[in-house]
Formats: C-alpha cells, sequence, structure tokens
C-alpha cells in the first residue's frame, strides 16, 4: 500500500478523468500531449507492478464511486472517460514491452560503463552545434536512442527520464533534441510548402476589405520569387505579391484562401491561393499569365465570386453542423480541426463511437431546418470578455486577442474570422456523405452544400435509376431485389460447397490407391484439383480415416496461388508434427503456414514449384522415422 506506484496511478487516474470530462482527448499537441504523457506515465508504473495489459481504464469505476457525488460530471461521461483511456492503453501496450526490453538492455550496458564521445550542443530553435571532447567520461543513455523511444515506441521525453532516474543514469538531452531536429528538418524539406514561413517582409499591414468588397483597387507593396524579394516579376513567374488592400481572404480557422485575379495596366497575375505572411500581412500566391508586375504598381484585386460563395456556404454549414452535432451528440463535442473549401466542409470533433445512421439523418435536419428558416447572419466585433458574456462557441486552448469576431448564424453563436452567407438560406442545402474515425475519440464529418449537395444527390440518383434497370425492378422495391440476390447467391455457394465436398470425396477416394507405405506408414502427397480450403480439410480428415496411420499433403491451385493441407494421424504425433511438413512443402513454393499438430494449412505463390515439394514429402518423412 506505500508503493509508490500506486500512489503515482491514484494520483494520475484522477487527472485524466477530469481532463476528458472537460473535452481534452490524448493527442501529439497541446493539452492532448498531455493527457498523453499522464496516461503513458501511469501505464508504465503499472508496467512496474506486473501489468501486461490494459489495466488503467478499470480504476475509472473506482473512481466514479470516491467522487462521482462531488463531481456529478464523472458519472456523466464514466462511459467515454473509460472507452478513451481504454483505447489509448491498448495502443501503448503494444509497444511497451519492445520499448522496456530497448531501455533497459541500454541501462544494463551503461550501469558502470564510462566512455570517451564527442558532445552535441543544442542550442534550441532547431540550432545545434558539434563539440569535441576527447577523454570526457559519462554515464548516459543516448539521446538517439531517447528519440527512438519517443518516435517509435511512443515514449515520452520525460517517461524515459523517469526510468532512468530509477537507476541514476542521465539521458544526453541534447543528442535527444538534436535527432528531433533532424527529424523535423527531414520532414520539412519533404512537405510541399509554399514558402511563407521563408518570406521576410518588413513593410505595411494588408487592410483587408473580403468582408465587405470582392473587388478593389491595390498598390503592390512587395513580390516574391522562390521566397527571395524582387522588384519585377515577367510572365511565367511563379510567386507571391504582397498588396496594401485586399478583398482576398487568406487561409485561417480551416477556410482556404481566396483565389481570383490581380490585373494592372503591364499584366495579368493569377491568384491560385491565399496565404498570411504574418499575421496581418497577406499573401497572394500564383503566377504571372501575361505582362510584368513591378513593386508599387496598381492592379485591380477580383475574387473568383463562385469559388468564395461556395466557401462561405460550406462553412456557414460548418457552424450550423456544430450546433446540431452537439445537440444530437452530447455537449462533449468539440471541434478537433476543420477544413473549408469549395467542394466540402470537413468537420472533427470529439466523440468516442461511430455516427448512426438515425443521428447522421437528425443532424441534417437539423441544419436544413435552420437554412430554410432563412435567418439573417451577423457580425459583431466585440472585447472577448462581452463575447464570453454572449455565451458564444470558444475553442479551449485556442489563443484569442482582446478584439473579437462573434458570429452568430441561425441558432449558433461562435466566434469566428471566416467568410460567410448573408443569410442562412443562401447555403441552399446540407448533405453529410462521409462519417468516420481519425483519432481515438475523435470523429470526422464530410458534407457539402449548395450545388456540391445537388450533385451528390444526383448522382445518387443516377446510380439507383441505373441499378433498377440493372436489377428489373422498381426503385421503391430495391431493397428487397437485393436481399433476393443475396440469398439466391447464397444458395449458390452452398450447392457450390457440396458439390464440392463431394468432388473432394469422389477424388479422395481415388487417393487412396497413391499412398506409398514407409516403415509402416501410409504417406500420401497429391493435387486436389479445384479444391478450396475446406475442401481440402474435409478431404483430409477422409483421408485420415480411411489410411488409418499416415502422413498427408493435400494440394490445390487457383488463380496461380497454391493452397496446402498437411495431415498426421494421432499414433504418429510423437514422431511427425503436421505444422512441421506443411511448412517443409509451404517453403519451397514461396509461402509458409501453420496450425495443430495433426493438421495444418500453408499457402504458397510459386505453383510451378509445387510438384517437386510434393514429390519430397516421402524422403522428409523417412528422415523423421
Amino acid at each position: 500500500l506505500n508503493s509508490p506506484s500506486l500512489k503515482v496511478l491514484a494520483d494520475h487516474i484522477r487527472a485524466c478523468s477530469f481532463l476528458i470530462a472537460d473535452g481534452v482527448i490524448p493527442g501529439n499537441e497541446g493539452r492532448g500531449y498531455v493527457l498523453r504523457r499522464i496516461i503513458r506515465r501511469a501505464i508504465r508504473h503499472g508496467y512496474k507492478l506486473g501489468a501486461r495489459k490494459a489495466f488503467f481504464h478499470n480504476l475509472v469505476t473506482d473512481l466514479v464511486k470516491e467522487m462521482g457525488s462531488a463531481y456529478p460530471e464523472l458519472k456523466t461521461e464514466q462511459t467515454r472517460i473509460t472507452s478513451i483511456l481504454k483505447i489509448e492503453e491498448d495502443r501503448f501496450f503494444e509497444t511497451i514491452d519492445n520499448g522496456m526490453k530497448t531501455l533497459e538492455q541500454e541501462i544494463g550496458k551503461l550501469k558502470g560503463d564510462y566512455r570517451e564521445s564527442t558532445s552535441i550542443e543544442y542550442l534550441g530553435k532547431g540550432s545545434i552545434t558539434v563539440k569535441q571532447s576527447f577523454g570526457s567520461r559519462h554515464n548516459a543513455v543516448p539521446g538517439e536512442l531517447a528519440f527512438k523511444l519517443h518516435d517509435t515506441y511512443g515514449f515520452p521525453l520525460d517517461l524515459t527520464q523517469d526510468i532512468c532516474r530509477e537507476h541514476n543514469i542521465s539521458i544526453d538531452i541534447d543528442g535527444f533534441h538534436v535527432a528531433m531536429a533532424l527529424q523535423k528538418n527531414q520532414a520539412r524539406a519533404a512537405g510541399k510548402f509554399k514558402g511563407v514561413a521563408n518570406v521576410e517582409y518588413s513593410g505595411a499591414c494588408t487592410d483587408f476589405k473580403g468582408y465587405e468588397i470582392l473587388e478593389t483597387t491595390a498598390k503592390v507593396l512587395a513580390l516574391y520569387k522562390n521566397s527571395t524579394s524582387v522588384s519585377r516579376m515577367d510572365e511565367g513567374d511563379q510567386g507571391i505579391v504582397v498588396l496594401d488592400i485586399t478583398p482576398f481572404y487568406a487561409e485561417s480557422g480551416g477556410q482556404i484562401g481566396d483565389n481570383g485575379v490581380l490585373k494592372s495596366d503591364s499584366g495579368i497575375f493569377a491568384v491560385e491561393d491565399t496565404q498570411k505572411i504574418q499575421a496581418a500581412v497577406f499573401g497572394h500566391h500564383g503566377v504571372l499569365k501575361t505582362g510584368t508586375l513591378n513593386v508599387g504598381d496598381t492592379v485591380k484585386a477580383s475574387v473568383d465570386m463562385a469559388s468564395r460563395a461556395a466557401s462561405m456556404r460550406n462553412h456557414s454549414a460548418t457552424h450550423l453542423m456544430h450546433k446540431a452535432l452537439r445537440e444530437v451528440l452530447g455537449e462533449h463535442v468539440q471541434q478537433k480541426g476543420s477544413l473549408v473549401d469549395t467542394e466540402k466542409t470537413r468537420f472533427d470533433f470529439v466523440h468516442n463511437t461511430p455516427m448512426t445512421d438515425d443521428e447522421i439523418s437528425r443532424v441534417e435536419a437539423i441544419v436544413n431546418a435552420e437554412i430554410l428558416a432563412n435567418a439573417a447572419t451577423q457580425a459583431r466585433l466585440m472585447d472577448i470578455e462581452a463575447a464570453k458574456q454572449t455565451g458564444a462557441m470558444m475553442l479551449f486552448g485556442e489563443k484569442y486577442g482582446d478584439i473579437v469576431r462573434v458570429l452568430d448564424i441561425g441558432s449558433s453563436t461562435e466566434l469566428c474570422g471566416g467568410t460567410h452567407v448573408s443569410r442562412t438560406g443562401d447555403i441552399g442545402l446540407f448533405k453529410i456523405y462521409a462519417e468516420s474515425g481519425v483519432a481515438a475519440g475523435v470523429r470526422r464529418v464530410e458534407a457539402t452544400t449548395g450545388n456540391g449537395a445537388l450533385k451528390l444527390i444526383n448522382a445518387q440518383q443516377a446510380l439507383i435509376s441505373q441499378l433498377a434497370i440493372d436489377l428489373k425492378a422498381p426503385t421503391g422495391e430495391l431493397a428487397n431485389k437485393v436481399a433476393q440476390l443475396s440469398d439466391h447467391a447464397k444458395a449458390l455457394e452452398k450447392e457450390l460447397s457440396r458439390l464440392k465436398s463431394k468432388m473432394a470425396s469422389s477424388q479422395g477416394d481415388d487417393l487412396t490407391a497413391q499412398a506409398v507405405e514407409i516403415n509402416g506408414i501410409k504417406v500420401l502427397a497429391a493435387m486436389l484439383e479445384g479444391a478450396d480450403a475446406n475442401t481440402l480439410r474435409e478431404t483430409m480428415d477422409k483421408l485420415k480415416d480411411k489410411l488409418k496411420t499416415a502422413a498427408i499433403v493435400l494440394a490445390s491451385v487457383n488463380d496461380g496461388k497454391v493452397s496446402l493441407a498437411a495431415g498426421v494421424t494421432q499414433d504418429l504425433l510423437s514422431k511427425l508434427k503436421a505444422g512441421d511438413l506443411v511448412n517443409f512443402v509451404a517453403q519451397q513454393v514461396g509461402g509458409k503456414g501453420g496450425g495443430k499438430p495433426d493438421m495444418a494449412m500453408a499457402g504458397g505463390t510459386d505453383a510451378s514449384q509445387l510438384p517437386n515439394a510434393l514429390t519430397s514429402v516421402k524422403d522428409w518423412v523417412s528422415s523423421k522415422l
């Protein structure tokens, strides 16, 4: 009872349960990563006490008994808390054993081991320096290993430090950060970045007018090619244009940036995307289609109205969907990410189980009812405290300024800086077309609006009409028709299986004559044409009954793939094992397998070697006797 590990578990189950009840889920960043580290530290202490499978989630029941009356949210969220912890435990237990063995082996080598080495100094922000330090002596886990534990086995650095501290072993922290920085640099080099992060700009801010207008006259403040500042662009050049005023919305809050065109007296620049270079500086990415463009030029900046309208419909529907999800699934639903473009809205949220068809239908009905109500949309700028008083939805952990934009759409009130429809009716139609899981405790809904929803419904209707033609049934009777065809197919499969079994039995009678006797044992290795795995097993059982004392290998080839079955009668199991026999044959045809001592199955990919492999069975059996 005085074990420190037990105290850690008691403390950590409280911390984890309250965090999950407040909407936090395990993740790789922010508060989600803090929760994941706490859970994994608790699992490690359970591991120390002998736990080798998920246990931590079972403590939620005891916690609710002790604290549920004082904290009712624990009772309300008990099932969800338990489920999230179970998922996280199962995931970590898959790797903890290998990770612990790797670390313990290194610790064992390090105890009393002093070595000369080179030191690496981590300067922060991905910067490193290497210093030669010959003759120094240390007793530390290498940083590369600590990083491997973090990257491969999911051991947070502080967990590795905890384990090492118990053995009076240190960790090469600088080496860990070096490995981390190298991986980030490699990922950055492999990624498709637009160069915004590398653009150095020190001029005036961009005045965004895109809430009110989609077209304006503006002045070119800066031009960039390959992230390098230039004074001029020529036809065909790709780059970034910075304007003093812009109607183009820059990607933010999950909504993609606008596209459109910049026209000057000397050239036309096609804007393919808009990204923020700095918080208040918009970069217009694209290519100069014709002529030239110079710093200081005056341009007519025009947003593609159709694309903006499509994005606005999807973004406004996202707010209504978020509200509807909370109504249907519960107040625990919180946004975990979103992507809004011209085609769809993709919304990630906290929820532990897949949505049912009924839940999806209810969400759709709520959103479409809001659309039909055609309520006016209102955007208000106010200080953060006043915004809180309105009850506006705020994303926990998100950083907000002193002045925020509160958006009212239908019955939804949220903080949002995106562009939106004037009235809910402008959305037109809302349709969910996909629901899936993306992480432990996180679901994803994908939906579309307006013309996108109409196209989706038309495509589905066309598919139904085509099926009605192909199946020669009215659309209203398609479900019954499909059920009839399914039942008919099952009956045919059953009859086919019966015929195969009958055929195999017939072949089996013929095969008994092919058995060769070796030291009083009947040995048979033969092909069974057209047999599937079940037929091979059934025939094997019949042959063993007929041959009494026997070692048997049966094979078939279907679509170029080899199926094998090996059988050994009970009186021979002390000398022969079916698993060994089937693997001996399988290895010759590019495969492997296994099973019980008296019956084993295998597969292979090289049917050309099957005849020789079957011929070798007699010698193999003889060598074992």
